[in-house]
């Protein structure tokens, strides 16, 4: 393994080497989009468009350089160039879960410069997932974006896309309250922040399945 970077903390500790691995800006939000799949390059600039197209590359080489990302072609007809993690880079699902959920108390307002991708959501769901006995299939719907949750106990799958038979959660703004329990099911769809082709008991499981802990 190479060192992305030659700036150093001088300390022979485990988070002092995360940091000078992952710690530059954009660094942990490149592997979040990577940890949903692999990615071209315009996928990742497209992902993270206040990147400067500079950065990214520098970011990219920096991460392939410490071994946490690599480059794959595509078969034919595609012949596209991918970067995706490494068994290494994968490592860092937990911790880019965790940082997630813990950052999501004190997202409050949706800022004006502030934008939402399907990666963001994927994995937004996939940090604040709550096993526990419900077996149920969503499809959120936020804008043009469209992605699905299939919860069965302990396990859950997300993803890109509509799915058969799953309840329908069409959401007009972010759904934060409903998730930190400012409202239940049948108070969020009368307010108009989200519609259901379920009923307003499915919201509310589906707020059980990802909550969001109390408001920094």
């Amino acid at each position: 393994m190479v060192d992305m970077t030659t700036k150093t903390y001088g300390q022979y500790c485990g988070v002092a080497r995360a940091l000078e691995l992952v710690g530059e800006r954009w660094a942990l939000l490149i592997v979040r989009d990577l940890l949903v799949g692999p990615k071209r390059y315009t996928d990742l600039r497209a992902g993270l468009p206040k990147i400067p197209t500079n950065v990214l590359a520098t970011r990219l080489k920096e991460l392939e350089q410490a071994g946490l990302v690599e480059r794959r072609i595509l078969p034919r007809p595609s012949g596209a160039i991918v970067y995706e993690l490494t068994a290494y880079g994968a490592d860092l699902e937990d911790v880019v879960l965790a940082l997630g959920r813990w950052g999501a108390r004190s997202l409050g307002e949706l800022r004006p410069d502030d934008i939402i991708t399907s990666d963001i959501l994927v994995m937004a769901l996939r940090s604040t997932f709550q096993p526990s006995r419900l077996k149920a299939k969503y499809e959120l719907h936020f804008g043009e974006i469209t992605i699905h949750a299939v919860i069965d106990g302990d396990d859950l799958l997300v993803d890109v896309g509509p799915l058969e038979g799953a309840v329908v959660l069409e959401a007009f703004a972010p759904i934060a309250p409903l998730l930190i329990g400012e409202l239940d099911g049948a108070a969020a769809l009368k307010s108009g922040l989200l519609k259901t082709t379920g009923t307003a008991k499915d919201v509310d499981r589906f707020a059980a399945a990802f909550p969001i802990g109390p408001p920094a």
